[in-house]
């Protein structure tokens, strides 16, 4: 299937790819073995790396220096020969084909790719729980959250820290585990909300969860946070949780310039996209990863990669095969994670190896030189 529409430029036609995220990546190393003729193509990113978002909880565990969590973006860019803007966006106007950055400038545009991380609209999240914007540690975007990470170690070789973390989805569990393991005197209470933490996952793997946190002594309540000062969290039952610092890991977002640009949204207010993944309203609009309502696929990159190419050139695109069943695995902190996979569960530090090994070997070529990983805490 071939979608034709009208230029919306003049002269050369514009691609813009919106974030350097995983699935962007690969487009550009795509770019940099084939460039692409009669289309002159931006990339649209703010930051000089990129994180991994699968290595964060590694990183605050202390397995991993930040270093080896990224790759930088410049060599890449290089590379594929694309014209990268170091800016922001504060406005996408899908129906115009128009984009509007945080400089002031307008970029109009034939086709445009979005591969940006999921985030958390900090005005959104103190509607619904008071205090956030001003004691909450956000765990998206998680530049920023790394980026302060260091002031809360700070803090902890002062005393002994408090901390509750918010929401117990794979993000929440994890963050809990590695606060765990990195600062073992500290105590660690995850709020689980409605349902038990990992609900999302099948019951064996959940059974693992909680008896991993059991066995971590990280305090599990199944109940909701309500409010937030510097030193509590406001329960739902009624009760105050004395709290140092306050980790927000509920579901992420789309940012807000995604909310209003016109495109059709579909789960949980995540951009409706097609088997190509292109936007069901504007199929000039491609994207992948969290501003997605499908879930991640493997091939995401190279699928997207395909069906830009194949826009660009007028040629059919190419929906992807069933995708395999794919395994979650879920890091606990100690060098050790669990995983399920069409219905088996499995832990062990073999689980966590082999996912520490599948991300080095996706880093490793975009990273110049190849950075040392040595499994090891910065200083150790």
């Amino acid at each position: 299937m071939t979608e034709t529409a009208g230029s919306a430029t003049h002269g050369a036609r514009q691609w813009l790819l919106l974030g350097a995220g995983p699935a962007h990546v690969q487009v550009l190393q795509a770019l940099a073995a084939h460039p692409v003729a009669g289309v002159k193509i931006t990339l649209v990113s703010a930051h000089a790396s990129q994180w991994l978002p699968s290595r964060v909880p590694g990183f605050v565990a202390g397995h991993y220096s930040a270093q080896t969590c990224q790759w930088p973006l410049e060599p890449l860019v290089q590379r594929s020969g694309v014209q990268w803007l170091r800016t922001s966006v504060r406005a996408l106007d899908a129906s115009a084909r128009t984009l509007q950055l945080d400089s002031g400038r307008t970029l109009p545009f034939d086709w445009v790719s979005i591969n940006v991380p999921g985030i958390h609209h900090r005005d959104l999240v103190e509607q619904s729980l008071p205090g956030a914007r001003e004691h909450g540690l956000f765990a998206h975007p998680q530049a920023a959250f790394c980026a302060l990470w260091p002031q809360v170690l700070a803090m902890a070789v002062q005393r002994p820290l408090r901390f509750t973390v918010v929401g117990a989805g794979a993000t929440g569990i994890e963050l809990a585990c590695a606060l765990q393991h990195r600062l073992p005197s500290a105590s660690i209470t995850l709020l689980s909300g409605a349902h038990p933490p990992g609900h999302s996952y099948p019951h064996a793997l959940q059974q693992r969860l909680l008896q991993a946190l059991k066995q971590r002594k990280i305090t599990v309540l199944q109940d909701s946070a309500l409010g937030i000062t510097a030193t509590t969290v406001q329960l739902g039952c009624g009760a105050e949780l004395a709290s140092d610092v306050t980790v927000i890991a509920t579901p992420r977002q789309i940012p807000h310039w995604l909310l209003d640009s016109g495109l059709a949204l579909g789960r949980d207010s995540l951009m409706a996209v097609d088997d190509y993944q292109r936007s069901t309203s504007h199929p000039w609009v491609f994207a992948c990863g969290d501003v997605c309502s499908t879930p991640p696929r493997a091939d995401s990159g190279s699928c997207l990669t395909n069906n830009l190419i194949a826009t660009v050139a007028g040629q059919a695109l190419t929906a992807p095969a069933q995708p395999p069943t794919r395994w979650q695995v879920v890091s606990l902190g100690q060098r050790t994670a669990a995983a399920t996979w069409r219905g088996f569960t499995a832990q062990g530090a073999w689980v966590w190896w082999l996912k520490n090994w599948q991300e080095r070997r996706w880093l490793n070529p975009l990273c110049v030189p190849t950075p040392p990983d040595t499994n090891q805490p910065p200083g150790a």
